[in-house]
């Protein structure tokens, strides 16, 4: 962990990072959330039924334009030039849990962990919103950073599940 944190400046006030120095290079991250729902709910969703329409293919888009749009969500983060956005939705009918994977690209200065993460929450956030009138107790969990590749801080990849 570095010595001095990066957003702070001498006088302990917020500031952005100025990476203007740093070259632009490859940028990949990946990041996934969860969603525990009825087996049923689930079931509505798989099969096409859910009232609000197309939960899936409005999920994949909202988590596109979250990753497009996150430096206007989260203070301090810098606009990025995304060159790809992928979304995948693995269905696991036996534990009743959708699983959303957000990995996001860039030729830039940093990384994209803030874009892919927020993707992945805006997705899960969707289907929530989409399913809500079905199943309101459905568990949004497990959001968080599986890889990232590039940069000065090399690779990182979880070993395991959270």
């Amino acid at each position: 962990m570095a010595d001095k944190l990066s957003h702070l400046n001498d006088r302990g006030e917020a500031r952005m990072v100025d990476v203007g120095a740093k070259a632009i290079s490859q940028r990949t991250a990946t990041a996934r959330a969860e969603l525990q729902m009825q087996s049923a709910t689930l079931q509505v969703l798989l099969d096409g039924r859910a009232p609000k329409g197309d939960v899936l293919a409005t999920a994949r888009i909202a988590a596109i334009q979250a990753a497009k749009r996150t430096s206007e969500l989260i203070p301090l983060c810098h606009l990025i030039a995304l060159t790809a956005v992928e979304v995948e939705f693995a269905p696991d009918v036996a534990g009743s849990r959708l699983s959303i994977s957000v990995r996001v690209n860039a030729l830039d200065r940093t990384g994209v962990e803030m874009e892919a993460l927020t993707a992945a929450s805006v997705a899960a956030l969707t289907v929530y919103d989409m399913l809500k009138a079905i199943d309101r107790g459905m568990i949004i969990e497990r959001i968080a950073l599986y890889e990232k590749h590039g940069g000065a801080s090399g690779s990182f990849e979880r070993p395991s599940a959270p």
